[in-house]
Parts: structure tokens; sequence; C-alpha cells
């Protein structure tokens, strides 16, 4: 039976967040005694003390390295009362309310109960952005694999995540404008202020105001700056904020800012919704924006604005030693209006490259667009991208997918940890980071992009240094080599790399537990080439029992801000590992916080 799109989102509403939980707080217990007049079918059963119930949920997939898929859900009062058919939400609010229980004494805020109806809310919000998402996907074509496509399709967010698509701060009649799903287009708001009060820096011979006036085009006929004065664009969200800022307020009336208005070519949002993208413009912009995306409200920190122009330079430096296969977006220049105390002002912008301007943007599209689940009724944009390989080659479906498979670990693994070895340079290469080059159905080059997530090796100090001295200068990028680890196997490994191996088990294209063969003994080739921090890294994947995974309903479940969190250990947990080449490590179960079992597997 065809379901509506309502009960589609609610499903996905509820695997994200049972995903999460399973992992997280508890595993629960495997059955197959499933609803009583169905003893065959593989469940898995929660008991939640603190309701007095318990929760059976069909079990319709398994993963070795991805999401559980579920399928019909069960409810019962404990102690043996019979089982009932629930809603999604309905258990998705039972298993929110069991994982607060659970928090308390460890470090939770006093305020559970408002911590759990502030969840909820944005899990409601997460649903009902979904539900819309889908409502506006039925009617669109989804099959051009160029740049701005590929990061407007992600429908449902990342299945890592409760709430992948909470929005706190746009409004429902604001989501059409600037959600990237909804493929909005809107113009910036412009203003000019002296330029003794303008703060900016260009890793390049352009400088910032040159690349903004650029970006304005002829558009900025209508209103030329004064002599003395440099422009500033501004994202309309962050716009109609900073007009209620007192600060701003007085400057505006007495002449040391003036608001010019909408100009310039339009603009639409990519999949981090405060970068944002115009085929017309040589550069893309990054905002803050005054709204919350999932964990956080995203601000432009004055210290990532200076090292996106030292990494840019950094990259420069290293690029002869980077071979054809990876690229980076940079993000080279920034331009901000000074705040009289040193702070940010809120006019924070980062100028990011853009090479998919002028018709460059076909056949380049994020690896979250790739391992996204599909449309209802239409294949995943990996899927049918592997099969359009393998018709162009004129070879089976399974051997498309392996050569695809390799050539995309030559692309995104191999010269990201070659990086890391000679340089000391780990990338944040989750799978919204990265970028394939698929031009010809098979990968060809991965691009790297967000001068946020670079990790720089304490070792590698005095190295770094002399190819640039002011990279001395970003002491917040630099980490001990085991805190790099633990973040760079998360987001190269379990982030991106697994979700194409998921990907491509679940569109059966090829078996995970042969991709995972393919992973592990191209990491043990790395690591016999490779000789200090790459080749330190792959024996650490291919050793320990366990991997690095970020806990993001924990996050949640605490009220972490992870973007301010001064202890980032706290947001990961080990899980166990599917590349560990002892065969014994990846047969097992590691504990989870209730004394559950806990596997990627399980």
């Amino acid at each position: 039976m065809m379901r509506s799109t309502q009960q589609i989102a609610e499903h996905a509403t509820f695997q994200n967040f049972a995903n999460c939980y399973w992992r997280e707080i508890d595993a629960g217990r495997t059955t197959r005694h499933g609803a009583e007049a169905e003893p065959g079918v593989e469940c898995v059963e929660w008991l939640l003390p603190s309701q007095r119930t318990a929760l059976r949920a069909e079990i319709v997939s398994r993963s070795l390295c991805g999401p559980c898929g579920f399928g019909r859900i069960w409810k019962r009062a404990l102690p043996d009362e019979p089982w009932q058919p629930t809603e999604p939400f309905t258990a998705l609010c039972c298993l929110a309310g069991e994982s607060y229980r659970r928090m308390e004494g460890k470090g939770a805020r006093s305020d559970l109960r408002g911590s759990e109806l502030e969840l909820l809310l944005r899990v409601l919000q997460s649903y009902q952005s979904v539900h819309r998402y889908l409502d506006a996907a039925q009617a669109a074509n989804g099959e051009e694999d160029d740049f701005i496509a590929a990061e407007q399709s992600l429908v449902f967010g990342h299945w890592l995540h409760p709430t992948p698509k909470s929005l706190q701060g746009m409004t429902p009649w604001q989501q059409p404008v600037y959600a990237p799903e909804l493929g909005g287009r809107f113009r910036l708001r412009w203003f000019a202020a002296p330029a003794a009060k303008i703060s900016h820096r260009s890793a390049f011979r352009q400088s910032a105001p040159e690349m903004i006036t650029a970006i304005l085009g002829d558009g900025g006929a209508t209103f030329a700056p004064k002599a003395d004065e440099l422009l500033i664009p501004m994202h309309p969200l962050q716009a109609d904020a900073l007009a209620l800022d007192p600060v701003v307020q007085a400057m505006l009336e007495r002449g040391a800012l003036r608001a010019l208005g909408a100009a310039g070519p339009e603009f639409t949002a990519t999949s981090s919704v405060r970068t944002v993208y115009s085929p017309d413009s040589p550069w893309m912009l990054k905002f803050s924006l005054p709204v919350r995306i999932t964990n956080s409200i995203r601000v432009n920190r004055r210290h990532e604005l200076d090292a996106g122009v030292i990494m840019a330079k950094l990259i420069g430096a290293v690029g002869p030693t980077l071979g054809q296969r990876l690229g980076f977006v940079l993000d080279p220049a920034y331009i901000t209006l000074n705040s009289c105390d040193g702070s940010e002002s809120g006019f924070e912008v980062i100028i990011r490259e853009n090479p998919f301007s002028a018709g460059r943007q076909r056949g380049v599209v994020t690896i979250a667009a790739l391992a996204a689940d599909p449309l209802p009724g239409r294949p995943s944009r990996l899927d049918r991208i592997v099969r359009r390989a393998a018709t162009e080659r004129g070879v089976r479906v399974d051997e498309a997918a392996r050569a695809w498979f390799e050539a995309y670990l030559d692309c995104a693994l191999d010269p990201v940890l070659r990086l890391y070895d000679t340089h000391g340079i780990a990338l944040e290469a989750h799978q919204q980071n990265g970028l394939l080059d698929i031009r010809d159905s098979m990968p060809a080059r991965f691009l790297y992009r967000d001068n946020q997530g670079f990790y720089l090796s304490n070792s590698y100090r005095d190295s770094l240094r002399r190819l640039i001295p002011e990279a001395d200068n970003i002491r917040s990028l630099y980490y001990d080599e085991e805190e790099i680890n633990r973040r760079f196997s998360y987001y190269v490994i379990v982030n991106q790399i697994f979700s194409v191996i998921a990907r491509m088990g679940k569109d059966r294209l090829a078996a995970e537990e042969d991709l995972l063969r393919t992973l592990r003994a191209r990491l043990e080739r790395l690591a016999s080439s490779l000789a200090r921090a790459g080749r330190r890294f792959a024996e650490e994947v291919l050793d320990s029992p366990t991997i690095g995974a970020k806990q993001n309903l924990t996050v949640r479940l605490l009220d972490i801000d992870e973007l301010q969190t001064g202890s980032e250990a706290d947001l990961y947990a080990h899980w166990p590992n599917p590349l560990c080449r002892n065969p014994l490590c990846r047969t097992g179960g590691v504990s989870g916080t209730e004394g559950g079992r806990h596997a990627l597997s399980s």
C-alpha cells in the first residue's frame, strides 16, 4: 500500500531517533517472537521502566556499518499486557522520555523536563521539515548530477542525528526562500560603512573588497559607496536580525552604517543553509545566521575568519604535493564590520571559492547526496550513477560497483591520508564536507570544503611554521595526534566512507562485507606505504576493536552546543570496529551506557 508523505516523514523521523537510541542509550533485546500472529518476525525490544512500558520494533534491514531499518512498531504496558500497534511518533516520545530518565546524574541540566520538551520540539520541527520537503520533491526531477541540485536534495538528513532537519529560528514562510531543500532564490542585502570601521583579509592577490565588488557586478549601479566606504553583503535573515540590534540601530541613525537594500545576482542555499551559491557569482559566501541548525546556532567567529585565510595560504604552499585526485574549495578571504569590544559584530562574512560557476557545476556532487536515502519509488543517486557506469562500460553492475568504490577510495581516502602523513594536516571530511567529481560516472577527484574543519598535528608544528610562518597563529586548530585520530576516524571512516558502503549494500550494488574487506585492504596498503601520522592512523583503525563515533543524541540530551563545548571528547562514543583485522574484534559488542550490548551490526 502506498504511504503518504506524512507517514513517510513520521517513519523516517522515528528511524533516525531509534537508530541513535539503539547505539547510544540501549541496544535492547533482539527477538524473533515479533507480533503474536507472526512469530518469525525479527524485532528489537526496549524496556522503558520509567514508564512501565515496553516497545517492540520490527527489524526490516541490518547494516554492518550503517543504519538499521525499522518497520512496524508495537507497545505494551508492563508487566504482561498484550502488544498493541502504535504510531512511530508515539514510540519516539516514549524513547525520548526514557532517554532523559537515564540521563539523571550524568551531567544533564537540572530541568530535565524542560530539556525533554525542547528535544521533542526539535524532533517535531525536523519531522515537519521532512514532510514539507517530501511534498516539494515529489514534483521535482531529482536526476541532475550537478553541484547545487545535489546540495539541495538532502530531504531526510543524516541517519546519525535525532533531529537532522530541525531549523529553529526560520519560520515556515521563510523556508521556501532560504531552506536549501526548497530551492528558493534571493538577493543579498547590502550595507556600506567607513573603511576604517571594517576589517578584511585575503590570501589571494585580489582583496576581499574587490571580491565583493565582483560579486555585486552591475547590480550595484543603483547605489555606490562613498569614497571612504566599503560594502558588506548580508544574508537577508541575518540582516533582519541585525536590524533589531540596538547597537546597529544606533549606527544606522547616526550614519555610521548605511543600509542600501537588496541587489546583485540571485543566490540559493547550499546544504549547510548558511553558505550561499550563485552560478553567476565568482564567489560563494558563508554567513552567521540567527537559526539553530540541528545542534547549534551557526556563527562565524573571528578566529575562524583568520583561520580560513591562513589555511588557504597553507594549502597553497603544500599544493604541489597533493596530486590530481585531491582538491580544495577554500575560504581565502573575509570582511566584517568591527565591534566596539572586539567581539563578533554579526557582520562577519567568509568568502569561499566558487569553482562551480559559469557552467562548471555539472558532475560534482556532495557525498551526502550520494549516500542519502532516495525519495519513495526512486533509485538513490549512487545507485543510478553506478548503474549508468555499468552501462557505459559494458560490465555487470557488481563489477561497476567494485570499480566505483575503488576509484572513490583513490580520491577520498588515499590522498587525504597522505596529506596527514606528509604535512600533519587532517580534514574533517564528513559526507557533507566532501564533494566528488563524477563527470564520467566514476569518481575522479575529491574536493574538500570548510575552513572550520582542519586539524593540525602538534608534532608537525615546526614544519608547518616553515611553510607558512602564520600557521603558528591558529592555535585553535592544533591538536595532539590522539585527539586528531579520534575525530579523523569518525569523520572520514564512519561518517563518510561507511555511509557509502551502507548505501551500496542497501541498493544491492555490492555486499557490505566485500566493501569492508576492500577498505581494510586499502588501509593495510596505506599503513605499509606511509611513514608517520598517516601510517599510525591507519594502523590504529586496523588494530583497534572500537572506532570513534559521535553521539548526537547524547549531545542533545545533555544540551551541549558542540561549537562551544570545551571537551569534544565528551561527544564521542566507541563502537565495535568492523575494520579491525583481528576477526574476534568484529563479532562482539561493547558495553553501552546502560549495560546493553552495542554493535554496528546488532
